[in-house]
């Protein structure tokens, strides 16, 4: 089977700044692929060429098919969009707004008001489509943004950040969704500031800094890099920190002597230390004998895998200040990109 997106060598210049240089990118059909990155890194940009709102100065690009240069309208025919900010009218209602969608699209009344029915009773919004838009919780709204973006059943979704600005439950209530989405065979393009969203929805996930992709592969893959478990110690007394370094392991192995631990994070601010190991129990057997037998008092400690927030930071550095200095700009200079 095909890929539903198939990105190769895609490169776009704003004046003399490089929004994408090189981007190639393979989105399989009924999957979500994440785009994460830091400000700058070329994400919208990236979605603005894939959905012929852009056109990029060379590479070439394919979504469900067909050529985005050459083929535009088939391409828009089998997609939809959905932004961070909310395309529906705050006074109508939800049945109105989406009724509306439809007539824009050419569904006909009738059409037009089945499908709007379909899509609320598909999003939990039934009980909701006479009341205005203005009463919804946000989480509802996005929601409603999200049926209006399927109201021609696309075979791809490209979704830009949809939870921006949305309470944990609103965020909940999007990500339930957009599983059932996929669920039905949608493919998910999900660009997000919120790397828990990825971790959540995301089959692949391809990390974007200097308008290239950089990493790729699944949560656990990316993670992987990293290496594998970490034991944390969080120190009563931050004089400390730097014998209990001297303590955590060398690295996958056991406790290490004077000089710190390969691989070992100190955190100032924390209090912690945080340092890689290979056998979870025996590393933590190990350690908590070698606090005892130095005298050293922990609030805490634990172990725990590799955070995608750990991996994003490793692989991207510093973000929008770091890409302007290597010359490349921000693809949407008003919001984070």
């Amino acid at each position: 089977m095909a890929d539903a997106i198939i990105v190769e060598g895609v490169r776009k210049k704003y004046r003399d700044k490089w929004a994408l240089d090189g981007l190639d990118l393979k989105v399989a059909r009924g999957t979500v692929h994440g785009l994460l990155g830091p400000n700058g890194a070329g994400k919208t940009t990236a979605v603005r060429t894939m959905t012929t709102l852009l056109r990029a100065d060379a590479g070439r690009v394919e979504v469900a098919g067909y050529d985005v240069r050459r083929q535009a309208g088939e391409v828009r025919r089998r997609i939809g969009l959905l932004g961070q900010h909310a395309a529906v009218d705050e006074e109508l209602g939800g049945w109105q707004n989406l009724e509306l969608f439809g007539r824009l699209h050419h569904l006909g009344a009738r059409r037009a008001r089945v499908r709007a029915g379909e899509l609320l009773e598909r999003f939990g919004l039934a009980g909701t489509g006479r009341k205005a838009v203005r009463q919804y919780s946000g989480g509802m709204r996005r929601r409603l943004d999200l049926a209006a973006s399927l109201i021609t059943d696309p075979e791809v979704l490209f979704l830009d950040e949809p939870t921006t600005g949305l309470d944990p439950r609103g965020r909940a209530e999007v990500w339930d969704a957009v599983r059932s989405l996929v669920g039905g065979g949608t493919t998910v393009l999900l660009t997000t500031q919120y790397l828990e969203e990825a971790d959540q929805l995301a089959d692949r996930i391809s990390v974007v800094d200097r308008g290239r992709v950089v990493a790729e592969g699944t949560s656990d893959e990316l993670k992987a890099r990293l290496g594998g478990d970490r034991i944390d110690v969080i120190v009563r007394d931050s004089s400390q920190l730097g014998v209990v370094a001297g303590l955590l392991p060398h690295g996958p192995g056991g406790p290490g002597g004077p000089g710190g631990a390969d691989g070992a994070v100190v955190d100032a601010d924390r209090r912690l230390v945080s340092a890689p190991v290979a056998d979870r129990m025996a590393a933590l057997t190990e350690v908590v004998r070698a606090l005892q037998d130095a005298g050293v008092e922990a609030e805490d400690i634990a172990m725990r895998r590799p955070t995608l927030d750990e991996v994003f930071l490793h692989l991207t550095g510093s973000g929008q200040t770091g890409a302007a200095e290597r010359g490349h700009v921000s693809d949407r200079p008003e919001v984070k990109a």
